[in-house]
């Protein structure tokens, strides 16, 4: 799993973006993939360990299974 801190994340307009620790583009985050996760919501310069995958439709990877970085 990646590690990364979370830039921003708005609730309101459900994504935000994650800063990966290895220092490469910043991934994106969907509201979904919060709710699934231990989180209710993401905090700026929270420290979080994720996946990423790509988006069948468009191509774009994001960021899943998010968990509390270890």
């Amino acid at each position: 799993m990646a590690t990364g801190t979370v830039k921003w994340y708005n609730p309101t307009k459900g994504f935000g973006f994650i800063q990966p620790d290895d220092g490469g583009k910043d991934v994106f985050v969907h509201a979904t993939a919060v709710e699934q996760s231990e989180f209710g919501s993401l905090n700026e310069g929270q420290t979080i360990s994720y996946e990423t995958e790509a988006d069948a439709r468009s191509g774009k990877t994001s960021a899943t299974r998010l968990t509390v970085a270890a």
